[in-house]
């Protein structure tokens, strides 16, 4: 694989990856609610999915979706319904005190990588991205260390990127803001998250 190919591969990974949606969303909700540290932890969820996704494309999910489109249609479904899910808690909560990572109900690492994983999964965008477009980038020719390579910068461009969104989201004038507007904010990002859940469903 030609050094021109894998930068190739690595761009399109990257544009996919700050591309808005449910990801990017939910890392910027965390770090306005929780802060970096728990962003973070989400943000590694996030990368991990994303590899799960590349990994299911190497070994042909592509094929199974064109012999078996009926797959990619539940999945449209299911992955939907849990964003829909999600956008009806942060509607319903919108009003609830201010959680932090300390707290009795504040998510902790592990939680939150939980999170940051279910809510890459449950986008069928990196399914189709990865089964297609990423997939139609490598070269017949790619090694298994390439490969390996390429899997290592999705993950590490998807975390950082997320990361860089929480801390973003955590600063103490974004965060104060965000205080006095809690039951506002948290409602747009209910109303956006079920937006994006509609518009899988519909794609």
């Amino acid at each position: 694989m030609s050094i021109a190919a894998f930068l190739a591969a690595a761009l399109l990974c990257t544009m996919a990856a700050v591309s808005p949606g449910p990801a990017v969303l939910m890392a910027a909700r965390i770090g306005l609610q929780q802060g970096l540290r728990t962003g973070a932890a989400l943000a590694v969820g996030i990368g991990a999915g994303a590899v799960f996704w590349a990994v299911a494309a190497v070994f042909g999910l592509s094929l199974l979706f064109e012999y078996a489109p009926a797959l990619l249609i539940a999945l449209k479904i299911l992955g939907a319904a849990y964003l829909i899910w999600m956008a009806v808690k942060m509607w319903r909560h919108a009003a609830d005190p201010i959680e932090d990572s300390t707290s009795p109900t504040g998510l902790t690492p592990l939680r939150a990588f939980r999170l940051g994983f279910t809510t890459q999964l449950a986008n069928p965008k990196p399914a189709v991205f990865f089964g297609a477009v990423f997939i139609g980038t490598l070269p017949a020719d790619a090694t298994t260390l390439s490969v390996f390579a390429l899997l290592c910068v999705i993950f590490c461009v998807e975390f950082t990127w997320n990361t860089f969104v929480a801390r973003l989201f955590s600063l103490e004038r974004t965060r104060n803001a965000y205080l006095g507007l809690k039951h506002i904010i948290d409602r747009i990002f209910g109303g956006l998250l079920a937006a994006l859940g509609v518009k899988i469903a519909a794609g």
